[in-house]
């Protein structure tokens, strides 16, 4: 696996020398003429690449940035996002998401691999993984920020100073880049994490879906389902668990070793009782939008109980979601009570009432939940389905494929087929493929892309968000919960989205300064 070469690469190519010659000069920084002498260097070089291309921190914590999630601690970036709070100089999270960091490591790579004495076949797929992995980093910069400086080599002080280029200019680039990789690319890599041919269709597929391109995404995606490789996971509770990655539907992932190459993320979102901060919370919103199991809406179904939401809902929501009278981590949880999950008892509680679930099934599974080693899914083959049949959707070609994509996402759920009475019309099935969207990928760091590019944001974003039903109790041996008022919630924040402002993040002032005139600040910071 690509994990295997984690310490190295951090003692290699992202250190000081060679480690095959210690002894050569310059002993204090890599040497481009000391360096690219072997296959193996070279595979450390774009190995090395591997390290942080994504994050577990920008996935879990990007649903805050949305109407699902909120970040309840706002030293950590995401909740000043949240609720349009963020500015230039309070950026947020931005601040880190405006990095060149790999982009330059990327240009280094690709202007040097030429001089290494290696087969042609490994250097055109190690040139095509380094070229996905640049074009993931400016599919983020220009989804996010909009004009971004488009570089492609690397520059001196004196260069550095470089004017933005036209968001459709970077999209065309990261298109072709894309494009030109998947064709080097193989279907299924030796080493797990590498990228793919499937992962530079998918994030070719993103591209395009972000700008309404129907037509491409369903190109991309249809390449996609014919290679007849990935498959969904029969099991959506486990499907993020330790035990069940490298399953066929990962697409892409972030390999990680259990407390030597781990990450935090999973401590700062369980439940105060457990030892967690709450850190990523679920909101109502987002708990309204689960069906019930019969395939209908909370609003339309007769089963829905509002004294019982919880019950007779869609599967996934239990999957993803802690919520009051769940058994949790041998317990259930209660936040209703006199407990250490009520809001008012601590402030590593959840303010909404509930807590994440997904990647978090079984707690006591790792050996350390603030090192946790198990890898965090970038892109699996469920959103490829969905973003097949929305592209359809969109063009208006709903036949019999359409709903075949939809119901293999929402069976393996445990959801019935979709009703195709019901859902007949562009509009009704428009409906449909956004909520899958919404509940299947929930946690996963898609939605806030989402209601940008179908352009909902200033409708979901603008509202003061709430939690779970807060007057009540849970009966700490059968885990029955009774609410005694069925409309106080737990009040989170009130959010505000402006409209032709918030679809772009602020550039931060540190990189405005930095730039000396060359960049120009969004609209309306």
């Amino acid at each position: 696996m690509l994990r295997k070469y984690k310490y190295i690469v951090l003692a290699c190519a992202l250190g000081l020398a060679s480690c095959e010659s210690l002894d050569q000069q310059p002993l204090d920084r890599l040497s481009e003429k000391t360096f690219w002498t072997s296959e193996k260097e070279t595979l450390f070089a774009v190995t090395g690449l591997y390290n942080g291309w994504e994050s577990g921190s920008q996935i879990f914590y990007m649903d805050c940035a949305s109407d699902n999630s909120h970040n309840d601690f706002s030293h950590e970036g995401f909740q000043q996002i949240g609720n349009g709070s963020f500015n230039p100089t309070n950026p947020g999270n931005a601040s880190s998401r405006y990095t060149y960091t790999h982009i330059r490591r990327a240009n280094w790579i690709l202007e040097h691999i030429d001089q290494a004495p290696i087969a042609a076949d490994l250097k055109k797929r190690l040139i095509a993984e380094v070229k996905t992995l640049r074009a993931y980093r400016y599919l983020d910069l220009a989804i996010l920020f909009g004009d971004v400086p488009l570089i492609t080599k690397t520059l001196t002080i004196e260069e550095s100073a470089v004017p933005a280029n036209p968001r459709a200019e970077v999209f065309k680039f990261i298109e072709d880049e894309l494009t030109a990789a998947a064709a080097d690319l193989p279907v299924v890599q030796a080493e797990k994490g590498r990228m793919t041919k499937g992962a530079a269709l998918g994030f070719l597929a993103r591209t395009y879906a972000f700008q309404n391109k129907h037509a491409d995404v369903l190109k991309a995606t249809q390449q996609i389902i014919d290679f007849n490789h990935y498959q969904l996971f029969n099991d959506y509770a486990n499907l993020f668990e330790a035990a069940n990655e490298n399953n066929l539907e990962v697409i892409s992932d972030i390999q990680y070793i259990e407390n030597t190459f781990g990450y935090t993320e999973l401590g700062i979102m369980m439940p105060n009782t457990i030892g967690g901060w709450s850190s990523i919370i679920p909101l109502q919103n987002l708990v309204d939008a689960y069906e019930t199991k019969d395939g209908k809406t909370i609003a339309s179904s007769t089963t829905y109980n509002p004294a019982k939401p919880y019950d007779n809902r869609d599967p996934r929501l239990a999957a993803t979601i802690v919520y009051p009278g769940a058994l949790y981590a041998g317990k259930y949880f209660d936040p209703l009570g006199d407990t250490k999950d009520h809001p008012a008892s601590a402030d590593n509680a959840s303010n909404s009432g509930y807590n994440y679930r997904k990647y978090l099934q079984n707690p006591s599974s790792y050996s350390n939940v603030w090192n946790v080693g198990v890898n965090i899914i970038v892109q699996r083959y469920a959103e490829i389905l969905l973003l097949n049949a929305e592209a359809k959707i969109e063009l208006n070609q709903i036949n019999a494929t359409v709903y075949d994509q939809l119901n293999k996402v929402r069976v393996r759920a445990g959801l019935p087929k979709v009703n195709e009475s019901e859902y007949a019309s562009q509009g009704k099935l428009r409906e449909l493929v956004r909520r899958e969207f919404r509940v299947e990928l929930a946690g996963e760091g898609r939605r806030r892309f989402d209601i940008i590019r179908w352009g909902i944001a200033n409708d979901v974003m603008n509202a003061t968000v709430y939690g779970s039903l807060s007057k009540g109790s849970v009966n700490a041996t059968t885990g029955e919960v009774t609410f005694t008022n069925l409309t106080d919630r737990f009040l989170v924040e009130k959010r505000t989205f402006t409209a032709g402002k918030n679809e772009l993040w602020p550039i931060p002032q540190s990189a405005i300064d930095a730039g000396k005139g060359s960049l120009v600040q969004n609209k309306n910071y």
